[in-house]
């Protein structure tokens, strides 16, 4: 038999969990496949009537290996799945039924697309992207890889963003123009609600409206 595993039993992880349940719901209903929770160190055996297995246990298990990773992170994510590809299992993208995918995108493997995420047309998405509740990607826009979309990220057309980008809850992303993209920067921070209207540097941490540097505490 084949296992599907979600990657965390965070909150994260236990809301993504149905969402591919119901994705896979034919394949589990025949017994082709067991879709479980996928921790390094599990205390419990079983959540929300999902078994759950160690890391070291589900790469141990025979037949086909899938994982999606239901981590926010997207360092920690990066390292997991580095850890899970070298060992043999392969990712597999989580799509709500409601999320909406229109013409022309690329979305790279390992995505979660949560109910209510909108992806235009003529987007470039990289791997292990998170799209959580209600975010949207418009047109022409370049997200790197391992970024995450917080609940209502608005994203708006022609902006780049760069690998492991974390975009807070209702942060909203000035749209650019082609051939004068507005950048957010590698490993960058936009915090809660942040109305970002100029570019981001990489490792940067902005917040407000509009969004500006945080400020080191001295």
């Amino acid at each position: 038999m084949d296992l599907y595993g979600i990657v965390g039993a965070g909150g994260f992880g236990r809301e993504v969990m149905p969402l591919a349940r119901s994705m896979l719901g034919k394949r589990i209903s025949t017994g082709a496949l067991e879709l479980v929770f996928v921790l390094d160190a599990p205390v419990e055996t079983s959540i929300n009537g999902h078994r759950v297995l160690s890391t070291d246990a589900f790469l141990a298990s025979p037949g086909a290996r899938w994982f999606n990773i239901a981590i926010a992170d997207g360092v920690a994510r990066m390292q997991l799945a580095e850890r899970l590809e070298s060992a043999g299992a392969q990712p597999f993208s989580v799509i709500a039924p409601n999320a909406v995918v229109m013409d022309n995108n690329h979305i790279g493997n390992g995505a979660i697309l949560c109910p209510f995420v909108v992806v235009t047309s003529n987007a470039r998405i990289g791997r292990y992207f998170h799209a959580n509740l209600h975010a949207y990607v418009a047109h022409d826009c370049v997200v790197g890889d391992f970024v995450t979309f917080a609940p209502k990220v608005a994203c708006n057309g022609n902006v780049h963003i760069g690998d492991h980008a974390y975009l807070g809850t209702g942060a909203m992303i000035r749209q650019g123009r082609p051939g004068r993209p507005t950048l957010v920067g590698a490993h960058a921070v936009v915090g809660m609600g942040a109305v970002v209207t100029r570019d981001v540097g990489p490792n940067t941490t902005v917040i407000g409206s509009p969004a500006r540097p945080m400020l080191a505490k001295s």
